[in-house]
């Protein structure tokens, strides 16, 4: 009695000629590791470390294995990869206010670079920074069987809970670090306000007023302390900051006090939300933008061009970020030990037309 088989039928005799099972896999039938390696005259194992670019495999047999993948159609699945490697080449994230641009364009860089480097990324949004919160996000991802976890962290509670978590995870950090070696890439927010101050001030300002993000966020608070910090060395008076929550409505709010004191003429936003909602304040208060009161912004969001007045912000190369924190995690998946060095990402000013001299 006729055998069943994987690439036969009950009434016909497995075909091993390159032809008929190229035929079959168009029919549907999809190939498997075991037929390329008995096409190709090898063991499975090899057919493995061809897969994983093994160097103790010969050239000639590398070749022989590639030829069976191609005229089979043969496509390695993740599973498999998976088993020939010790690796399930899936990546995790946790990221916190996943809907402002900053998070998600740097969330859409990472998935790009993923899917270049052969990852797949499972993605985690988090409301709160609470450790609890944080360790069932690094459970769920480990049991997902996350290679590595990157961790867009701007609060430091958050880098805490992290590196508490499951301390064998390789991790990157975003903005985020706790001097334990763990790699971090971060923008450089200190460049950032510096540049955005000393830029207001260059254009006569006596002082530049600040609306600051949230306390206790890592980007707001370096800002915040690089403005007050410019204007010291300048020699120009600090006011307090008004903090706002990252919002063009709290920009808006905070705005309306600035535009009823005739003795504010410059301010630093510390993103370009808070600074949106800061020109409409200023609009409906009837203070003329640049002509008396100057105001930059933070982060470039693709919109910062084309406001009216278009604004004066700092660019903030969210892809490369997310780029680099791929490349640092890959980095310590394929050289177990070596973390790589943490790295700051420059930004740049770009003037529009938001700013002018003082009248």
């Amino acid at each position: 009695m006729p055998r069943s088989t994987t690439n036969g039928t009950a009434a016909d005799p497995p075909d091993t000629t390159p032809r008929s099972r190229s035929r079959r896999n168009f029919a549907g039938t999809r190939p498997v590791m075991a037929d390329v390696a008995h096409l190709a005259g090898v063991s499975k194992q090899t057919v493995s470390r061809v897969l994983n670019d093994n160097p103790a495999v010969r050239p000639e047999t590398r070749q022989a294995v590639r030829e069976a993948m191609r005229t089979l159609g043969y496509r390695p699945s993740r599973s498999a990869r998976s088993l020939a490697s010790g690796r399930t080449r899936m990546l995790g994230v946790i990221s916190f206010d996943a809907a402002r641009y900053g998070p998600a364009a740097t969330l859409t860089a990472i998935n790009t670079a993923a899917q270049e480097a052969g990852y797949l990324v499972s993605s985690i949004a988090l409301d709160t920074a609470d450790r609890d919160t944080v360790v069932a996000a690094v459970d769920r991802l480990s049991a997902e069987g996350a290679d590595g976890v990157i961790a867009i962290a701007p609060q430091r509670p958050v880098a805490t809970a992290l590196a508490r978590a499951r301390p064998d995870t390789p991790l990157v950090m975003l903005d985020n670090g706790l001097g334990d070696g763990t790699p971090v890439v971060s923008s450089d927010f200190t460049a950032g306000a510096r540049l955005a101050t000393e830029h207001l001030l260059g254009l006569g300002h006596r002082t530049v007023w600040h609306i600051a993000g949230p306390t206790g966020w890592t980007s707001a608070d370096r800002r915040a302390a690089s403005w007050r910090e410019t204007l010291k060395r300048a020699g120009a008076r600090v006011h307090a900051p008004l903090v706002g929550d990252w919002s063009a409505d709290s920009g808006y709010e905070l705005g309306r006090r600035l535009a009823a004191r005739p003795d504010v003429t410059a301010v630093f936003a510390s993103n370009d939300q808070m600074a949106l909602g800061l020109l409409r304040a200023l609009h409906e208060a009837g203070r003329r933008v640049p002509d008396d009161f100057s105001v930059v912004g933070y982060d470039d969001i693709p919109e910062a061009a084309h406001l009216l007045p278009p604004l004066t912000t700092i660019r903030t190369d969210f892809s490369l970020i997310g780029t680099m924190a791929l490349r640092l995690l890959v980095r310590q998946l394929d050289e177990p030990g070596d973390s790589g060095r943490d790295s700051v990402i420059p930004v740049e000013l770009i003037v529009r037309d938001s700013t002018g001299g003082a009248g």
